[in-house]
């Protein structure tokens, strides 16, 4: 329950989508539709107009950081979240750049073409390709996403505003000017205050898989941390919070139902005690495959999974459960499914399959 409160998926709703982004320290968001509802259903009235918006803004900005995958981030953590992460994502990397051709001078002139291209520019990764042929640079297969990927970690480019529904690359320094960027090890204790508020109470493994680094650093980023951690101990594992966090959630006004994306930091932002997801007497268990890509969660743990077709009048919900919901329970998975309508602008049809 602390869990939930932590990550503003019950309590109080926080303020904006950037007051979001900036809790949870980054939002995984490969799944772009989903990650903005990821971010929404935890900020007051947001709708997925709002979130747009601070996307289109620069308020907040998508690249790859953390585990090699596209995370919303916020302009003032952008270089913080390079700073520590990337140093291994990249060396995590480095055996895929070879297999595709990739070495150190092709990388480097490929930053060169990418950095030229953009100059006070926002370009489509079509467009960009289109930059790097004629520079002499293969694109072909996963070349270009490994080549994108690359300038996004080396704190080249980022995520600039939508064309339509393609997305577009911008210098980060242009898309984010003021962005600090401080030495790595206080930007790995920093990092690891911001997971805990935003995620606790988790264990320094979870913390070391969200964020890519060894146990090693993982645990000296929480000792740098200092007394703005609180540690506490139960069922043989050594657990960290914020240090103003409540000791103890208030009451669950059970039952509760959220939809959520299946990357959901609720979801993703824990390894170690993923297992905690899983409801008492339930055959889940993180190794079991979903049924679709997103996940019901009832009082915090993982009830069934989900799927969705918007179309022009409205957005279509089919619920797959684990087990039975009481009347109650089956009232709250239809009020959700009506707020993540309204998320949308659109009028929510609800079917479930026991």
């Amino acid at each position: 329950m602390r869990r939930l409160r932590a990550q503003r998926l019950t309590g109080a709703p926080l303020a904006t989508p950037e007051e979001v982004v900036g809790r949870l320290g980054a939002v995984q968001a490969q799944d772009f539709g989903p990650a903005k509802w990821a971010v929404g259903m935890r900020a007051r009235g947001a709708g997925d107009a709002a979130v747009e918006r601070a996307f289109a803004s620069g308020a907040i900005l998508r690249t790859h950081v953390l585990r090699p995958t596209w995370h919303f981030v916020l302009p003032a953590d952008i270089r913080l979240l390079l700073t520590a992460t990337a140093p291994r994502v990249q060396a995590g990397n480095a055996g895929r750049y070879r297999q595709l051709g990739l070495d150190a001078v092709t990388l480097r002139r490929s930053r060169e073409v990418l950095a030229g291209s953009l100059r006070g520019a926002q370009l489509t990764r079509a467009e960009l390709a289109e930059a790097l042929v004629s520079a002499g640079i293969a694109v072909d297969g996963q070349r270009l996403p490994h080549l994108l990927m690359n300038a996004e970690l080396d704190a080249l480019t980022c995520s600039g505003p939508r064309r339509g529904k393609q997305h577009t690359y911008m210098l980060l320094e242009e898309r984010a000017p003021e962005a600090p960027d401080p030495p790595r090890d206080l930007a790995l204790a920093e990092l690891a205050r911001r997971y805990f508020i935003g995620h606790g109470p988790a264990t320094a493994k979870d913390f070391a898989v969200w964020a890519s680094l060894t146990l090693a650093e993982a645990r000296a980023s929480i000792e740098a941390a200092g007394p703005r951690l609180r540690r506490e101990e139960a069922g043989g594992l050594v657990f960290w919070q914020g240090a103003d966090a409540p000791r103890r959630a208030p009451r669950l006004r059970s039952p509760v139902v959220h939809l959520v994306q299946g990357y959901d930091e609720y979801i993703m932002g824990y390894t170690e005690t993923k297992r905690l997801l899983a409801r008492p007497g339930s055959a889940w268990s993180p190794a079991t495959p979903p049924v679709f890509g997103l996940v019901i969660l009832l009082d915090g743990r993982v009830a069934g999974f989900w799927k969705r077709a918007v179309k022009r009048a409205e957005v279509v919900i089919h619920a797959v459960l684990l087990g039975p919901f009481a009347a109650a329970e089956s009232q709250a998975l239809e009020a959700e499914a009506a707020r993540y309508g309204e998320f949308l602008g659109l009028p929510a049809t609800l079917s479930i399959s026991p």
